[in-house]
């Protein structure tokens, strides 16, 4: 009797697994697969007191790599924060999906999702190592996104939950072997509603089509992000053939004009957009709009009185001395400076960026 049971035993676990190959080897494109994510979202108790909480990382967590179901991702444009270099992942709730709305606009992420940014530094001194500065999680409740911001010990074990802001000095080698030193901004939590402030909402900014529509060197090779996204079951597959992207703006193979785009999209956008922290400005800086020059202050007579400026532009074509748009990406001065949070240097390459764009253009009629 007990050889019977045995063997109807094992009937049951070949018919079973032969019903999990049929599974897995499913060209269904919902096919979400079978492993289970480790972690842990109670959105009754988020934010969680320390970042090792959600469990969002296997080993240690000063590696950052992802457990299953945290997908990392990069824009194909990043934002200027001091130089830092940053890693981003999502996280969806199994069996949830994004919606793609337009590619232009965020994607609709479900209620429980996870958006995780970490800032860090290479070729730290006195050590020549990184150093983990902080991470940002974003998350998704029912009545809207919520911020959580963790800052990273010295040791490099743990960040913890501090949503009051602060500095931290930091020296390190630069990519031209320079020395820099700053003290290090963490964002309080009603700067960070200034950044992802739209109306009376808080939302997430960089994940948008245009901005994932491109390469991702994934750990199994690379591929294009919203592909992986819908692969994996975390995109409905429903976005159109075509996507009006932006582009890397470090990339010189591209158009100055795109690069330029590009660049006022992701590091100026969520405020100069209707409904964003600088709306009574009448510039737009989103990569829909800015296919009017107009838009990006071009030939537009400037609002705000610059020292030394006489009747400035935002943008005056050729000439980079009477463009305000130029004066307030060049000045750490705190009443002049753009943006007004999230640097306290000035991005140098940036600068180059827009001059060389400037000098290009055509003089106002």
């Amino acid at each position: 009797m007990k050889n019977k049971l045995i063997s109807a035993a094992v009937i049951l676990m070949v018919v079973f697994g032969f019903l999990s190959i049929g599974a897995c080897s499913s060209d269904d494109d919902d096919y979400v697969p079978f492993a289970v994510s480790p972690v842990v979202m109670d959105l009754t108790q988020v934010p969680y007191p320390n970042l090792s909480d959600y469990k969002f990382f296997t080993g240690e967590i000063k590696n950052q790599l992802p457990a299953y179901g945290v997908l990392p991702y990069r824009p194909n444009s990043e934002l200027f924060t001091d130089y830092a270099k940053k890693s981003r992942f999502i996280w969806l709730p199994n069996g949830t999906k994004a919606n793609y709305v337009s590619d232009s606009q965020i994607l609709d992420l479900p209620v429980g999702a996870a958006l995780i940014k970490t800032f860090y530094y290479d070729n730290v001194q006195p050590s020549n190592s990184r150093r983990i500065m902080e991470t940002r999680v974003m998350i998704r409740k029912s009545d809207g996104w919520i911020f959580a911001e963790y800052i990273w010990n010295n040791e490099q074990t743990e960040a913890s939950l501090q949503m009051m802001g602060g500095t931290s000095p930091i020296t390190w080698i630069d990519q031209n072997n320079n020395t820099q030193s700053i003290d290090y901004e963490f964002p309080s939590e009603n700067k960070c509603i200034k950044c992802h402030k739209w109306n009376a909402e808080h939302r997430p900014i960089g994940i948008k089509p245009q901005n994932l529509n491109g390469v991702y060197n994934y750990a199994t090779g690379p591929k294009n992000q919203l592909t992986k996204l819908i692969e994996f079951g975390y995109l409905e597959n429903s976005i159109p053939a075509v996507i009006n992207a932006t582009v890397d703006y470090n990339d010189t193979s591209k158009s100055l004009d795109l690069r330029v785009r590009s660049y006022l999209d992701i590091n100026c956008a969520h405020c100069h957009q209707d409904g964003g922290d600088a709306e009574y400005m009448e510039i737009r800086m989103a990569f829909d709009k800015t296919i009017e020059p107009i838009n990006m202050g071009v030939c537009k007579p400037a609002s705000i009185q610059i020292p030394g400026i006489d009747r400035g532009f935002v943008v005056k074509p050729a000439n980079t001395g009477e463009s305000t748009l130029l004066y307030m990406m060049n000045t750490n001065a705190s009443n002049y400076r753009m943006p007004r949070i999230g640097r306290t240097m000035v991005h140098q390459e940036g600068v180059q960026l827009i001059s060389n764009w400037i000098n290009s253009l055509t003089p106002c009629d």
